[in-house]
């Protein structure tokens, strides 16, 4: 069952929403090809600390996140990918690593980057390795009033080529 807390809020909010159920997956593209969403539309939730404060990093699952970038916007060198044993205690009702990207309900700040504010809706996954929450960018973006930067990578896979191929988005 998608995080109750989330629920709550969304209900008190008159958010109209979904929630797809999937079969266990950890990878946020193993999440979109089993539900049959989009990388693009599926948004995942990267902990970061800027100056040693947490908070949530929210792109497209078919992009990562331009560490670069965000020091040049924070103008900062003190920004870094969050450890899992640094971030585990703030979500008490989360399985680890699926949090949804709803900062605003775990008192840290959100940041959207701006390729996913490009899609009518999104999905994310919703406290759980087997649920997901549907609902409009609109929407989201009301509730959580995020901070909206260009700080994200397109990932391209080449069929046949195990490599990846990294491609700015800026």
């Amino acid at each position: 069952m998608p995080v109750r807390k989330l629920i709550q809020f969304l209900d008190e909010n008159s958010v109209k929403y979904m929630t797809i159920r999937h079969s266990r997956a950890f990878t946020m593209q193993e999440i979109a090809a089993k539900a049959h969403i989009s990388g693009k539309e599926i948004a995942k939730t990267v902990m970061i600390k800027i100056q040693g404060k947490m908070g949530m990093a929210v792109l497209p699952a078919s992009y990562i996140v331009d560490f670069e970038s965000l020091k040049k916007i924070f103008g900062t060198g003190n920004v870094f990918l969050a450890t899992e044993n640094e971030f585990k205690d703030r979500f008490p009702d989360c399985e680890l690593g699926a949090m949804p990207p709803f900062g605003n309900l775990y008192d840290m700040d959100v940041y959207v980057a701006e390729t996913l504010t490009e899609d009518k809706e999104i999905a994310f996954n919703a406290g759980s390795h087997t649920e997901l929450i549907r609902l409009t960018y609109k929407d989201y973006e009301r509730l959580v009033k995020p901070r909206i930067f260009k700080f994200s990578w397109k990932t391209v896979s080449f069929p046949g080529d195990p490599s990846e191929r990294w491609h700015n988005d800026l």
